[in-house]
């Protein structure tokens, strides 16, 4: 793709990087015919070519975004189907973070935007405030009739009680059978999965702690970031991002790390971009790129480094049939999708994989609340490719991913390290009891 950018438009280092990723665009609109929005729309504009032209208008032209534009890059979801697809290799989540941080600072939106996604921004990046507004949805819920579109989604996706956790919260987790650990990680808990589902972190811990593996889990880091980022809030989002890095580098430095453990795909895919996000920044450029090598998803991690003790299976025990639904920020955003299902054929259980499983489930982070219309359609087609195969089990690397297909469908969903905690050992998921 040709593009036209100033001398001195190229000395900023976003316009740089965008330049490129455009230069590399051929228009063959393959990206297109993967993309959840364009398929559901037909609006050339809704697909990944169209946004790319706005979002290069917009870049060269130094233009402020409007309405029109807004609409489009919106009900983006994120969920980089179209990186997967494309044969050119064009970056575009780092182009739609651009745009969408472009638009942030040159359009005003409506007041109600505004305070949508402010009141997003702040309950779902902070695991008090999000308890704090579980409570008062408590008392909202008897009269979810009479309160707008969105705020209904809010309400129906917002738990009202919480899972007790089954360990105890520390900051070090030291491995059971008091030999010296063979690996020292870092685990990101998340801001909303420790409070919605603590068991996710639970297994995690102690899973690793039992492989001999001691996990640190820094008091200090709440969120990964990608939330605000996402929403074009790189300010806010960057302040995290610089809380995290220090934290992490320093104890790397001083205490050793041999990773930094996601088990929430959205997050990891985000800690993984940290690098290139700080590229300029000669303060935290060495620091940022060390945290995004060190960084390796749950599923990534066991299956690269961790020779896991099986527990063999007696000749009557029941195998499950078990669906494997691919989040969109594990399979597109960081490439990772045969170790979870080789993770999973390792208990013995068959393996499914979802019919038209590059689709997303809707979920995308906020896009549920924000876009909830195109998001429940979504849920709907992923719904119904699940049913069809009729698993006895879902199984999936990311907390919004659970939460949104959980939301329709009686099928026990679950994260597959819960599984892989199982069957080396651990206690068997709540959520599986009654199989």
């Amino acid at each position: 793709m040709e593009t036209n950018f100033s001398e001195k438009q190229l000395k900023d280092t976003d316009n740089k990087s965008s330049e490129k990723i455009l230069r590399k665009c051929v228009h063959c609109g393959f990206c297109n015919a993967t993309c959840p929005t364009y398929n559901l729309l037909g609006d050339e504009l809704d697909g990944p070519r169209g946004r790319i032209y706005l979002i290069k208008d917009m870049l060269e032209n130094n233009k402020p975004a409007n309405k029109q534009i807004v609409k489009h890059i919106d009900r983006c979801l994120s969920c980089y189907s179209c990186m997967t697809t494309c044969p050119s290799g064009v970056n575009y989540m780092h182009l739609i973070d651009h745009g969408r941080s472009h638009i942030e600072k040159t359009y005003k939106r409506p007041f109600n935007q505004r305070f949508m996604r402010s009141f997003v921004s702040w309950t779902l990046s902070n695991s008090i405030n999000f308890k704090l507004i579980s409570f008062l949805t408590l008392f909202a819920k008897p009269f979810t009739l009479f309160f707008p579109k969105r705020i209904k989604q809010m309400i129906k996706l917002m738990p009202i009680s919480f899972p007790k956790k089954t360990i105890p919260k520390m900051e070090i987790y030291s491995v059971t059978n008091k030999k010296k650990p063979f690996a020292r990680v870092a685990l990101l808990t998340g801001c909303v999965q420790k409070v919605i589902s603590p068991q996710i972190n639970e297994a995690t811990i102690r899973l690793l702690n039992r492989h001999g593996i001691e996990v640190v889990v820094p008091k200090l880091i709440e969120c990964c970031g990608s939330l605000n980022y996402h929403l074009g809030k790189e300010e806010i989002a960057k302040k995290t991002f610089k809380n995290n890095i220090n934290l992490w580098y320093d104890e790397y430095i001083h205490n050793g790390l041999d990773a930094i453990i996601s088990n929430t795909s959205g997050c990891g895919t985000t800690l993984k971009d940290y690098g290139f996000i700080f590229r300029s920044n000669q303060e935290y450029k060495k620091k940022a790129k060390k945290i995004s090598e060190l960084t390796k998803d749950i599923s990534e991690y066991l299956e690269d480094n961790v020779k896991l003790n099986f527990i063999t299976p007696k000749k009557d025990v029941k195998k499950y049939k078990i669906a494997y639904h691919s989040a969109c920020s594990m399979q597109h955003g960081q490439k990772i999708h045969k170790e979870p299902i080789n993770l999973i054929k390792k208990t013995g259980n068959d393996v499914i994989e979802i019919p038209e499983g590059h689709i997303c489930c809707g979920s995308a982070g906020t896009y549920n609340l924000l876009q909830s219309d195109i998001a429940n359609t979504l849920l709907k087609g992923k719904i119904k490719n699940i049913e069809k195969i009729k698993p006895e089990i879902i199984s999936t690397g990311n907390i919004g991913c659970i939460t949104q297909i959980a939301s329709e469908t009686k099928i026990p969903i679950l994260h597959t390290v819960e599984l892989i905690d199982w069957y080396t050992g651990g206690i068997k998921p709540k959520v599986l009891r009654n199989l």
